[in-house]
């Protein structure tokens, strides 16, 4: 089982070097893309399984064990990550293939290694392999913000390349001093050395703990380091806007896992994970803000994506089974709707002709019934009105929160779901209701760009019928990831 564990890494890799060497055979780079992409799905779901019976799976590369070599670790949170990326990845690289690949160089490649960086990020049991696999999606990102060209695009991207270059020199500095003081980067390993550090060490400590949220929280788009979020993705193919729905989660994943496992809640340098809370209330009424200040229909959904980083970071600020089980039934499905309104985005533009997704009069649209409809679903899903999925990771959030607490969290959560109700009917009816002219005969949407657009928002309606076992995977998991010294002993066990 273990040599599975490596699967999500060397598939996406290979097949972006293949890629890489059928320069000017486009059907068959679209093909070796699709199956890759496809192929990381089945493997997914058979890491899902085996993680689900609580067990860690631990893969040492080249034999070294830990703490001495690279490791790779598989656990409920990561193989829930990995499954998400492989269903995300698979509806995008559909969508994309039918013309959006071809607005610039390489496009299946960067993909490739987008998820190569993405999937690492996720297994890696090592602080400096995590640096790495960030690094890889980076670039990788760099160059899919800048697909299709365009000064809006250019700048965004630029933007956003200065600052995670920033950000990267900052995680660099982090991992010196955290090595510095406890002579590790093994996670695991660093939890064991931190929780038995020296008093005289704790400064340090906190500095290093300071630095890596900074870090993380610019790779989640947590205020104050939100700002390059809405430009990007507002201006990003739609495709990548799609696909980049999961970048955020990356940071967040990164939080979760370095603020439970090497700086938990109860040990010496829980002040840091302290400011977890109000920061994300923050980012979630700023990013309300910026919706109904939204002039552009992917400009909305971008801030919307600002908002689910403020939720998610709320249910995990909380440090308590509730809202960490909460914040992970609610991340799937606001990086699967959230990703669906970019496609959605993208097909109401082309049929505005040049209007495109301005909250402008333009005409009707060539599909009004189709398109309305998935407008529906999917302003329902991430306005969080019931009985979809949206709704039940909002309840089971507050209901995670302590009466102390409950005052800020219930009025600025359910404050967001108003903002982004009012912002999204003022744009619904903008844009299917507000209309003049002819009736628009560009831009009609095939089957193959409906197909994935609407199974990515229905993903909405499955796990509002498969809310009781989700919700139990994500109960376990926080209940694991609270308990890290199961993680501890997985890893190196065999050498304590």
């Amino acid at each position: 089982m273990n040599h599975w564990l490596i699967a999500p890494l060397l598939l996406p890799l290979l097949a972006g070097m293949l890629i890489l060497l059928l320069v000017g055979r486009r059907g068959v780079q679209r093909a070796v893309s699709i199956g890759a992409t496809a192929g990381l799905l089945p493997i997914a779901i058979l890491l899902v399984c085996f993680a689900g019976d609580d067990q860690f799976g631990v893969y040492q590369l080249g034999n070294w064990p830990a703490p001495f070599g690279i490791v790779l670790v598989l656990d409920r949170l990561s193989a829930l990550m990995l499954l998400l990326t492989a269903v995300l990845a698979l509806l995008v690289v559909l969508y994309a293939v039918n013309g959006d690949d071809k607005r610039g160089r390489d496009f299946h490649v960067l993909f490739q290694l987008q998820l190569l960086g993405i999937n690492g990020a996720f297994l890696t049991g090592d602080l400096f392999n995590l640096f790495v696999f960030f690094e890889i999606l980076l670039i990788a990102s760099y160059g899919l913000a800048l697909h299709g060209a365009g000064p809006e695009r250019t700048k965004a991207g630029l933007h956003y390349v200065v600052l995670n270059l920033i950000g990267s020199s900052l995680f660099l500095i982090g991992v010196g001093i955290l090595y510095a003081v406890t002579g590790t980067l093994n996670m695991a390993d660093l939890a064991v050395k931190v929780a038995a550090s020296a008093p005289e060490n704790a400064t340090l400590l906190r500095a290093s703990a300071l630095l890596l949220l900074a870090v993380f929280g610019l790779k989640a788009a947590l205020l104050p380091l939100h700002l390059w979020l809405p430009a990007l993705y507002g201006n990003a193919v739609a495709p990548v806007a799609a696909l980049f729905a999961i970048m955020t989660k990356v940071g967040v994943y990164a939080i979760l896992r370095t603020y439970t496992l090497i700086f938990p809640a109860d040990g010496a340098i829980a002040d840091v994970g302290a400011w977890l809370l109000p920061l994300a209330l923050l980012t979630l009424a700023v990013g309300a803000v910026g919706v109904l200040g939204s002039q552009r229909l992917r400009v909305l959904v971008a801030y919307l994506v600002v908002v689910s980083v403020g939720t998610l970071m709320a249910g995990i600020g909380l440090f308590n089974v509730g809202g960490i089980s909460a914040a992970l039934y609610y991340l799937p499905h606001t990086t699967l709707v959230g990703a669906g309104l970019f496609l959605l985005a993208d097909l109401i533009a082309r049929q505005r002709g040049i209007h495109g997704d301005h909250f402008v009069i333009g005409p009707p649209l060539a599909q009004p019934t189709q398109l309305g409809a998935l407008f529906f679903l999917g302003a329902v899903a991430a306005a969080g009105l019931p009985p979809l999925s949206g709704f039940i990771g909002k309840l089971l959030l507050l209901r995670a929160v302590a009466p102390e607490q409950a005052a800020w969290l219930w009025g600025i959560v359910l404050v967001g779901s108003l903002a982004a109700l009012i912002a999204l009917s003022r744009a619904g009816s903008r844009i299917f209701w507000k209309t003049e002219g002819d009736r628009a005969v560009a831009g009609q949407a095939s089957l193959a760009h409906l197909a994935p657009t609407a199974l990515l928002l229905a993903m909405s309606i499955a796990m509002t019928v498969f809310a009781a076992p989700i919700t139990r995977y994500a109960e376990a998991t926080a209940v694991q990831l609270l308990t890290p010294q199961q993680y501890i002993a997985a890893v190196l066990g065999v050498q304590r």
